[in-house]
C-alpha cells in the first residue's frame, strides 16, 4: 500500500460526515415539510370540510381545533359556521347587492330593500361543499331571496304593501326561504323588510284616500257623540217624567190621606189654621156656629184634641 493510498483511506470517513449530516438535515425538513402540510387548524367560528384526492369529500366536518390529514393528499375548506347577513339594497354598501324590483298585484312597480341573516348548518357542510361550494352566497342566497320577494309582492296590491300587508309580505317570504335554504343546509334567522317604495303618484293618491277616511272616521266619531248625547238626553228626560208622575202621585196621595184625617177628625181643621196664622199665638178666634176662642196649648198637648172656650 502506498502513502498516497493511505492517506486517501484516512480521508475516506471525512468526507462521509458531511454527507451524513446532510441527510439528517434533509430528512428534518423532510418531516418538517410533513407535519406542516399535514397539520391544520380550524379557527374559532368554523369547520373544515376535508377533500383527499384519493377519496374524494369526507363527510364528517372538521370541528374547531388542531388536526392532522394526509399531507399533499388531503386539501381543508373552512366554511364560517357564524351569523351571517346578505342585503340588497338600492343604496349599495360594500358587498351588497342592488334593490329588488318587483311589481305588485295591479302591475305597479316596486322597489324592495330587504335584508336576510343565515348560517351554515355546520354538520352538513360537506354536504354543502358537494352542492354549492364556497361561493354558495352567490349561487343561491342571494337569488332565492330576489326570487322569493318577487313572489311575495306580486300577491299584494301596492297600497296595501305599504300599510296593513307589510308584515304579511315578510313573514310570507321568510317561510318560503325557510323551505328553501333547509334544502341546502343553511338555517334562515330573519328576514327584514328594510323599505318598500311604490310610484309618486300612487303614494299621493294613497294618502289622500287615507286622509279622506279619518276625516269620515271623525265625523262618524262626532255623530256617534251626538247620537249618545240625544239619548242621554231622552234619558233623562224620561227619568225626569217619571220622577214628576211619582212626586204628584205621592203628593196625591198625602192629599188623599190628609183629606180623610180631616173628614174623620175635623178639629184638625182648626189646628191647622192656627198654626199657619202664627206660631207664638197660643189663643184665636175663629167663628164656627158662632164666636169661640181656642186654646192652642191644649190642642197640642190632647195631639189632635180641640177644646174650646165660649166667647161672650
Amino acid at each position: 500500500m502506498t502513502k498516497r493510498q493511505e492517506q486517501g483511506g484516512e480521508g475516506t470517513p471525512r468526507r462521509s460526515f458531511p454527507v451524513r449530516l446532510g441527510l439528517i438535515v434533509g430528512g428534518l425538513a423532510l418531516a418538517g415539510l410533513v407535519v406542516e402540510q399535514g397539520l391544520r387548524v380550524v379557527p374559532a367560528g368554523n369547520v373544515g370540510v376535508v377533500f383527499s384526492a384519493l377519496g374524494g369529500v369526507r363527510a364528517q366536518p372538521l370541528q374547531e381545533g388542531v388536526h392532522f390529514v394526509t399531507p399533499f393528499i388531503d386539501r381543508v375548506n373552512l366554511y364560517s359556521t357564524r351569523t351571517q347577513e346578505v342585503t340588497l339594497s338600492h343604496a349599495r354598501g360594500e358587498g351588497d347587492e342592488g334593490a329588488i324590483r318587483a311589481r305588485s298585484k295591479e302591475g305597479l312597480d316596486i322597489t324592495a330593500d330587504v335584508t336576510v341573516r343565515y348560517a351554515i348548518n355546520p354538520a352538513r357542510a360537506s354536504e354543502l361543499h358537494q352542492k354549492l361550494g364556497p361561493a354558495y352566497e352567490r349561487v343561491l342566497i342571494a337569488p332565492e331571496i330576489r326570487s322569493k320577494v318577487r313572489d311575495a309582492i306580486g300577491q299584494v296590491n301596492a297600497a296595501d304593501l305599504i300599510s296593513t300587508q307589510r308584515q304579511a309580505v315578510e313573514v310570507r317570504v321568510s317561510e318560503a326561504l325557510k323551505q328553501e335554504f333547509a334544502r341546502n343546509n343553511i338555517v334562515l334567522d330573519a328576514v327584514l323588510l328594510r323599505e318598500l317604495k311604490i310610484p309618486e303618484s300612487v303614494a299621493k293618491a294613497i294618502e289622500q284616500k287615507q286622509t279622506a277616511e279619518q276625516q269620515v272616521a271623525v265625523e262618524r266619531n262626532r255623530l256617534q257623540q251626538a247620537n249618545i248625547s240625544a239619548q242621554r238626553a231622552v234619558v233623562e228626560a224620561e227619568g225626569a217624567a217619571r220622577a214628576a208622575v211619582a212626586k204628584a202621585r205621592g203628593e196625591a196621595e198625602a192629599l188623599s190621606l190628609r183629606g180623610r184625617a180631616l173628614r174623620e177628625n175635623p178639629q184638625l181643621i182648626q189646628l191647622t189654621v192656627a198654626e199657619k196664622l202664627s206660631p207664638g199665638i197660643n189663643t184665636v178666634m175663629l167663628p164656627a156656629d158662632g164666636n169661640f176662642l181656642l186654646d192652642l196649648k191644649s190642642l197640642q198637648g190632647q195631639q189632635g184634641g180641640v177644646a174650646a172656650k165660649p166667647g161672650n
